[in-house]
């Protein structure tokens, strides 16, 4: 039997509001803000406990080490910890902010993973996004792939890949620009690589931020068959929107694929090759969201799309989880409210509170890592990081006694705080049963 297992990112305690990401309209709109780093990792944990209690396989990834002293060091600060980020925030600040990102708590970023049924080797495939576009994210891969490499260790099930060439033309956001649909999650799918624009070409306005040779690099390095991928063009219309990764526009889960109207550059081109991919497969089925309905500026504002589509064991038909700022929105709310009524697909929806998150561009979809595992998979990898009640509690008793519950971008230029961001990791990675990584 396979399960798809919900890695979502530990939230860590850098977190803050520091507007670094160009094309995420909330990061820009909240630059500069007071974040509750506690808060934050609060939300999400209680978001993973919920998840628990449908019934469903919960993981976590861990917070990557911040600040990151390599990025500083190569940038040519010297000296003691203290002396280097004493000379970063005076003399810039603005990699200093880069160095404290908490961006790896969105693990929909991670990587992109194709699960055993896909690929030729009969393995599970993950391989690490390089998030080359952003300079706060480009420096997440080495440690993401050492994270990974420490729960996916078994090399007979497991292959852990690094990270594509580190140019514009590789350019992998991961998993945020990928879809798989199958009839159940242990049978043969068919894998969606959304891409914003071909190798060598530039855009103008909001980077688009993955490519179509990173997506075609990583289905052959998964060993995937051809007539089982689609690449698939996202429109530019909602890349200006704000439209930043797939995921902002577009979710699937099993044979369901819930998309915007403005979502993809040839929406019929690429429903029908998703249609003659899945032949003999499954039964494919397209729920389009009208324009009419719901603007493209409240699907963004709103995040509909950016939330986790789950077959959930209690239910008949697919459970959407979607940010409360969903219900908060007209458009957004009403048409939940149609899509529920309806006898389609979708039959209900779960609002989660993950404001924290989302006031830095991140829904529950972007919060978490889909990975789709055998229980033998599920039994082979590193047993720490899959949650239960007691290990949430144990992690929020950390977060609750070593994360600050107020934090400025100013307050990065504080000493003290590098020491306690590594005695919080330190300590969550004691729980989590992964020292090594400290």
């Amino acid at each position: 039997m396979a399960h798809e297992v919900n890695f979502d990112g530990l939230i860590g305690p850098s977190h803050n509001y520091g507007g670094l990401s160009d094309g995420n309209l909330a990061s820009a709109a909240n630059a500069g803000d007071i974040a509750n780093p506690r808060e934050a990792a609060l939300q999400g944990l209680e978001k993973m406990r919920m998840l628990i209690a449908h019934g469903l396989v919960q993981g976590v990834l861990p917070p990557l080490p911040r600040p990151n002293f390599d990025l500083l060091v190569s940038a040519g600060f010297g000296g003691t910890d203290a002396q280097i980020i004493e000379a970063a925030s005076r003399t810039a600040p603005g990699l200093l902010k880069a160095a404290y990102s908490a961006s790896s708590m969105w693990s929909a970023n991670a990587a992109t993973v194709s699960p055993s049924a896909d690929t030729r080797d009969g393995r599970l495939h993950l391989t690490t996004a390089n998030l080359s576009t952003m300079l706060h994210r480009a420096q997440e891969h080495p440690d993401t792939t050492a994270s990974l490499i420490s729960i996916f260790s078994n090399d007979e099930k497991f292959a852990v890949h690094g990270a594509l060439p580190m140019h514009p033309d590789f350019s992998d956001e991961g998993a945020a620009n990928h879809v798989r649909l199958c009839s159940s999650h242990g049978e043969e799918g068919v894998e969606l690589f959304v891409y914003g624009r071909e190798a060598g070409e530039s855009t103008i306005g909001f980077p688009s931020r993955q490519s179509k040779l990173a997506s075609e690099s990583v289905a052959r390095g998964h060993g995937l068959k051809s007539n089982r991928c689609v690449f698939i063009r996202q429109s530019r219309a909602a890349i200006d929107a704000g439209a930043f990764h797939n995921d902002v526009v577009s979710v699937g889960a099993l044979d369901t694929l819930f998309f915007h109207e403005l979502a993809f550059e040839d929406r019929n081109g690429a429903l029908d090759a998703i249609r003659r991919a899945s032949s003999g497969l499954f039964d494919f089925k397209p729920v389009m969201v009208p324009l009419a309905e719901v603007p493209i500026e409240d699907a963004i504002r709103a995040y509909l799309f950016n939330s986790q589509l789950l077959k959930m064991p209690e239910e008949d038909r697919l459970v959407l989880v979607a940010p409360t700022e969903t219900e908060n929105t007209e458009s957004t709310r009403a048409y939940c409210e149609r899509l529920v009524e309806s006898n389609g697909p979708i039959g209900k929806v779960i609002y989660a509170d993950v404001r924290q998150s989302m006031r830095n561009g991140g829904g529950p979809a972007c919060l978490r890592l889909r990975v789709v595992m055998t229980d033998d998979e599920i039994d082979a990898c590193h047993q720490g990081v899959l949650m239960d009640e007691e290990t949430i509690d144990e992690l929020q008793e950390v977060v609750r006694r070593t994360y600050r519950d107020r934090l400025a971008p100013a307050d990065l230029a504080d000493p003290l705080f590098a020491n306690e961001c590594r005695e919080a990791r330190e300590a969550l990675l004691g729980v989590l049963d992964l020292e090594g990584l400290c």
